[in-house]
């Protein structure tokens, strides 16, 4: 099976996969961030999963704040997070002068960063597993300089483990 669409050359495209909908498991999971950074959360993605019993579905996370964000990125090479983290510290300087300084100098650029990043996420998850790519991790990214205390929302809907469809 190969086409074209759009410009792209489709190769292959996995069987259709139904699963029955048939329940819903919310936790929050709450941070301690130790100041600017990016810190794994998919371990514990991975045990609300196992948790709540999972199977095929969609798994949301949502974080709470307007100071720190959310993303998918490589979890391989520390070195890919440290050139985010320049390159949002480029796109949001602190020297900018900005208007909103009421909690310091890096509360604006933090709200700047989460706008350019995102406060939630869905990722979908297969045969009880987060649909991840081999170097894809999830994390939260705190955008203030002090340590903070976070909280994500995470809920999973969908089948339970074991069930057909």
């Amino acid at each position: 099976m190969s086409r074209r669409t759009a410009g792209a050359t489709v190769v292959a495209r996995t069987p259709l996969k139904a699963a029955n909908i048939d329940m819903s498991a919310t936790a929050t999971l709450t941070v301690e961030t130790g100041g600017a950074g990016f810190f794994d959360i998919t371990a514990e993605a991975r045990a609300l999963l196992s948790g709540a019993g999972a199977g095929d579905g969609m798994l949301t996370l949502f974080c709470r704040h307007t100071s720190a964000s959310l993303t998918i990125q490589e979890n391989a090479d520390p070195s890919v997070l440290v050139d985010l983290a320049t390159a949002l510290d480029r796109l949001a300087p602190e020297s900018a002068g900005w208007t909103h300084d009421t909690e310091g100098p890096d509360d604006m650029p933090a709200h700047i960063r989460t706008m350019l990043t995102a406060t939630s996420l869905q990722v979908p998850v297969i045969g009880r597993q987060l649909a991840l790519g081999t170097w894809q991790g999830l994390y939260l990214v705190e955008h203030r300089r002090r340590p903070h205390r976070r909280e994500i929302v995470m809920q999973f809907i969908g089948s339970r483990a074991g069930r057909a469809p």
